[in-house]
Parts: C-alpha cells; sequence; structure tokens
C-alpha cells in the first residue's frame, strides 16, 4: 500500500483509548521522584533512565512474577492523595501529547488505601487530575474504578463507581488473575450496576478462554470485554473458504460487543504469539467490534500510536483501517451519546480526513 501511515503522523491523528491502566503509565522520573518524597524505599533503581529498563526487562522477562512485580512499584508511590493527582495529571499530558482526545483510564482504588487514605479520598483525587490534566491539554478523561477478582469488595467499588458518576467515573472493572477467579463471583456488583444503568467492562479472555468471555457477557451482562483475546477459539479457520463463527464469537459479533485490545501487552503476557499473529487481524477482517488499546504503557514501552504503527507494519493497514478502529472506540465509549456523535463527527473524522488530504496531495 502507498502513503502508509507512518508514526509521525499517526501521532496527530485524533484517537480513542477505552483500556489503559493507570498504574500502568507512570513516568520512570515521577516514580524517583514520589519514592524520595514519600519514603518508598523499595525500589530497584533510582535512576530513571536505569529504571525505565528495568520496568522493560521485567515485562519482557517471560515471567508473571516479575511482570506483576512491576505493579508493586508504582502502586508503592501512589498512596498519597497528591502522588495520586500528579500520576492523573501526567497521565492526561502524556495522553494529549500522543494525540488521544478521549480516554477512559482504569485503576483500583482498594489498591491505594495502605497509608490510610479513605476509598472517597483516591477517588477524589484522581478526578481531580484527570479533570486539571484535562483542562490544561485538551483532552478528555473518564475514569474506570476496578475491583479485584482475588477479593471480595466488588460490591463496594461497584457503589463507589455509582456514587461518583457524574463527576468523571464513567464505568466499573473487574481485573486480576482470570483462572479460579470467574466473574461469577462478582454477580451481586454487576447486577447492582444494571439497576443502575451503570456501565462496566470485564477483562475476560486473556489468559483465560471461551468460558471467561461467556460468564463475562451471559452471566454478568459486560457492555465491553477487556482483552477478549481467547475468541479466537470459537472461530474455525477453514483453508480456501471463509471462516466459521462459533455460537459464542457469532453472538460477540451480532450484539457488537467491543473488545479492547492490547496488542503488544498480549505479546508480553503471552495472550498472542506476536504482533503479526495477533487474533486482531483476524477480527478486523470479520467485523468484530475492535478496539486498540496500550493496557499498561510504562511495562509495555508504548503509546497508542505506537500500536497502531505496529499494526499498520504487520497488517498492512492504511488511514481507513485506523479511523475505523477509532470511530470503533468512541462509538463503545461509556459516555453520552450526543457526546460520542460529536468527537466522532466534529474531532475524528475531520481530523483523519485531513490525514487523508495530506497523504495523497
Amino acid at each position: 500500500m502507498t502513503n502508509r501511515p507512518v508514526l509521525d503522523d499517526i501521532r496527530r491523528a485524533p484517537k480513542v483509548l477505552l483500556h489503559d491502566h493507570l498504574d500502568g503509565g507512570l513516568r520512570p522520573e515521577t516514580i524517583v521522584d514520589l519514592a524520595r518524597e514519600t519514603g518508598y524505599d523499595a525500589l530497584p533503581a533510582t535512576d530513571p533512565a536505569e529504571l525505565r529498563t528495568w520496568f522493560a526487562e521485567a515485562s519482557d522477562s517471560g515471567s508473571l512474577e516479575r511482570y506483576l512485580e512491576t505493579f508493586d512499584h508504582t502502586v508503592g508511590v501512589m498512596q498519597t492523595a497528591e502522588a495520586l493527582t500528579r500520576v492523573a495529571y501526567e497521565c492526561a499530558e502524556d495522553l494529549a501529547k500522543d494525540g488521544v482526545v478521549y480516554a477512559e483510564v482504569r485503576y483500583a482504588p482498594e489498591q491505594h488505601t495502605r497509608n490510610g487514605l479513605t476509598l472517597n479520598q483516591v477517588v477524589e483525587a484522581v478526578l481531580r487530575g484527570f479533570a486539571e490534566g484535562g483542562r490544561d491539554h485538551g483532552i478528555r478523561v473518564g475514569t474506570l474504578l476496578t475491583a479485584m477478582r482475588h477479593q471480595a469488595r466488588s460490591m463496594e467499588i461497584a457503589e463507589l463507581a455509582v456514587r461518583y458518576r457524574d463527576d468523571g467515573v464513567v464505568g466499573f472493572d473487574i481485573a486480576g488473575a482470570e483462572a479460579g477467579y470467574p466473574p461469577t463471583r462478582h454477580l451481586d456488583a454487576f447486577e447492582y450496576l444494571q439497576r443502575e444503568n451503570a456501565h462496566f467492562t470485564i477483562h475476560a479472555g486473556e489468559a483465560f478462554g471461551l468460558p471467561s468471555i461467556w460468564q463475562a457477557i451471559q452471566w454478568c451482562g459486560a457492555d465491553r470485554l477487556g482483552h477478549g483475546v481467547r475468541i479466537i477459539d470459537d472461530i474455525g479457520e477453514r483453508e480456501g473458504e471463509s471462516p466459521r463463527l462459533g455460537r459464542l464469537a457469532a453472538y460477540v459479533r451480532d450484539k457488537r460487543i467491543p473488545l479492547e485490545m492490547c496488542p503488544s501487552s498480549n505479546v508480553q503476557t503471552g495472550a498472542a504469539k506476536s504482533i503479526a499473529e495477533h487474533p486482531i487481524g483476524l477480527l478486523r477482517r470479520l467485523y468484530f467490534r475492535v478496539t486498540v488499546n496500550t493496557d499498561n504503557r510504562l511495562m509495555s514501552g508504548t503509546t497508542l500510536s505506537e500500536e497502531f504503527a505496529k499494526l499498520v507494519e504487520a497488517f498492512d493497514y492504511g488511514w481507513d483501517d485506523l479511523q475505523w478502529f477509532t470511530v470503533n472506540a468512541m462509538k463503545s465509549a461509556f459516555l453520552g451519546f450526543d457526546e460520542r456523535l460529536e468527537l466522532i463527527n466534529g474531532v475524528i473524522k475531520p481530523g483523519f480526513a485531513q490525514l487523508k488530504w495530506r497523504s495523497h496531495s
């Protein structure tokens, strides 16, 4: 394909991000600063450049233990209101610099109460950072409150999400180890959210297969699937024929259930062998409601623009493909219909039209 999108131009495109973890996107310089300010003394390195390298190596090691250890350090320095506000502000700034116009960033409030903050104080500190960062850098950021699947606080976190729904919290999520901790353990929280007309997404179909996806949708009523890569297990590829969709895959496609796909992260955690072999290629061809996301920008050493650039390289995508992913994400956002439409027609489509015109002129 001629005029393939290049990274510098992709950065200028108005993008939408739905799956990004606040504790997975800190700047190494900020981690060092906050460790010094808060007395956190367990960092593996205190030089920002060395720390960045350590995060990259631990995340790429193939060891889940080492990958999870990276979060011990980011969460470790996010235990004060000031730290949470700063991290949220910088997240908004970094996403805006990458051309993101709307983002939903998630975090687990229960992980930030070690030094005595209440859940309400945690949420308010993060909302403050996103509001200030959004105002200063021209980006809109909504937050998703995450409950940990192996804990028993999901109802409490769901109530928190509803309490702050008019202040910037746009939805709820559960995360953590899938195997042994099915989403149905938190059924009361999901049923409560449905009664409250609240939105939620569920991490499902990343480390665990189709039963996890089936439960998330059919038992829990998830609006979106976090990752969802294992839906590929319900699609049979046949030589010379179009792929055959099983009942679950067909349901996910027919109902336009959004898949929050995170290519680089999936390669790191072993959910996909490589970007080129990532299920996103087939799912795009089959017109599933696929979106492209970063997951953990620090651990994966990535940005949304870089994720798009990798897909351009692997699948020869052009501007129309990148716009399709972006519009999918905006359509799937936990934002009012009018606001989504305004961003699609007023920002996203004109922005891509300009880039397409430039690439052909």
